[in-house]
């Protein structure tokens, strides 16, 4: 068996185009959406990602906004530039580019980003309002990276009702919230939630219809770890300098060989990443949207 592969980037394509769409409706009634990013200090892979974001919000007629303040930015100085963008009524959502400088306090400045503009649906309130299963697209904005699992399954055909997934990871950005967004009715699939105090990982990953592997460790899940035809999502990122080249490269959590058992297989990179851009677009639209009425 060769896994039938789960092309993330070709299905963001599509999703993009969607949303292209929905912005000229929303242009057309002067509602332009607009996205920003907080960047503070000048990692390179971090302003990498902030003018991939860019791009692809200015590609599809979103209006994009940057604020970047110096590595030595005080708490107090970011705060204001955050409450800013909260008062800002061109800006429908924002994120702030992780990992922040040591010294400021990362959970009190995601905690500041008004909930209505939380363009990672990872703000408290929005997680809350998940977890009580009031949170809807059309109402609040849903964890990018889950949704964008959820959506490549969907959109391939893979249908998640009645499926046992086992999600390897427990961090609040994919492992945590991921089990919120599949239980929920309108999915309906039974969550196992497995991490570093899980006994015998493999029994649990064996007797999964889907895995979601989400936990940075390079290779963890095997062939003889996955069921025959099952469906493998890799969302772990592990970077490490390719000896030939000196270059960075990411390895994912999914070993290769999983192709030669798996029916579905999602790779990384390629597979999860550009959904999770496309689906923190669809948050901003989404926003603009119900703003403009």
């Amino acid at each position: 068996m060769t896994a039938t592969k789960l092309d993330g980037t070709a299905t963001a394509a599509t999703i993009t185009e969607e949303l292209r769409e929905r912005v000229a409706a929303l242009n057309a009634r002067g509602a332009k959406p607009g996205i920003a990013t907080v960047l503070v200090g000048a990692d390179p892979a971090s302003q990498l990602y902030v003018s991939m974001k860019h791009r692809r919000s200015q590609a599809i007629g979103m209006r994009s906004i940057q604020r970047e303040l110096p590595a030595d930015a005080t708490q107090q100085q970011v705060e204001e530039v955050l409450d800013e963008l909260n008062a800002d009524p061109s800006c429908h959502g924002y994120i702030v580019q992780l990992p922040l400088p040591g010294h400021l306090d990362t959970d009190a400045i995601l905690a500041r980003i008004g909930p209505t503009k939380d363009a990672d649906g990872l703000h408290p309130t929005n997680l809350g309002r998940l977890l009580l299963n009031v949170g809807q697209p059309t109402t609040t904005p849903l964890p990018c990276t889950p949704r964008g699992v959820i959506e490549l399954l969907e959109r391939n055909g893979y249908d998640l009702a009645g499926k046992h997934v086992t999600v390897v990871g427990r961090g609040v950005t994919v492992g945590r919230s991921i089990g919120l967004l599949l239980t929920r009715r309108d999915i309906n699939a039974t969550v196992t939630l497995t991490h570093t105090g899980t006994i015998d990982l493999r029994s649990h990953l064996r007797a999964a219809d889907v895995i979601v592997a989400a936990a940075g460790v390079k290779h963890l899940v095997t062939r003889e770890d996955v069921a025959p035809g099952a469906a493998v999502v890799d969302v772990g990122v592990t970077r490490e300098v390719d000896p030939e080249t000196g270059r960075p490269r990411v390895f994912g959590d999914v070993h290769p060989d999983v192709a030669e058992v798996a029916e579905w297989l999602s790779p990384n990179p390629g597979g999860v990443g550009p959904m999770t851009v496309a689906l923190l677009m669809a948050n901003v639209v989404e926003a603009a949207e119900r703003t403009s009425g």
